[in-house]
């Protein structure tokens, strides 16, 4: 038997409060059709948040492809990724690119946030 392709409950953020967590007291990066608000999560692993609004395309069609991009991308890109809560935020660019270009600029936002030398949450000991 074969995994689920989905992503898992602990794997998606669910609780309002931590949406507005991540509106507060988040830092950001920007991709070219991508906006990228990030916090240390306090789940010790990489969760995931989305937002594609109307403003990004009236038809929902257009605004599930774009999702369906995201938690593809974010699957993959899971087991590398530093334990932080993730908010991407789709820009009105994202409508007119195409799967490859989505796929590539979310690489590139992932692997900038890879890269971040985050500080290590309290109670923690090196050695």
């Amino acid at each position: 038997m074969t995994a689920p392709a989905g992503l898992p409950r602990s794997a998606r953020l669910t609780r309002a409060a931590d949406f507005a967590a991540l509106g507060r007291d988040a830092s950001a990066m920007g991709g070219r059709y991508f906006v990228v608000r990030y916090k240390n999560s306090p789940s010790g692993a990489a969760r995931l948040a989305q937002a594609v609004s109307r403003r990004v395309h009236k038809r929902a069609v257009q605004r599930n492809r774009i999702k369906r991009q995201v938690r593809t991308a974010f699957r993959i890109a899971r087991g590398h990724l530093p334990p932080l809560d993730l908010l991407i935020i789709a820009r009105t660019t994202a409508v007119t690119a195409g799967s490859a270009e989505l796929a590539a600029d979310l690489a590139a936002l992932f692997q900038r946030l890879d890269a971040l030398k985050l500080p290590s949450p309290p109670g923690t000991m090196l050695g």
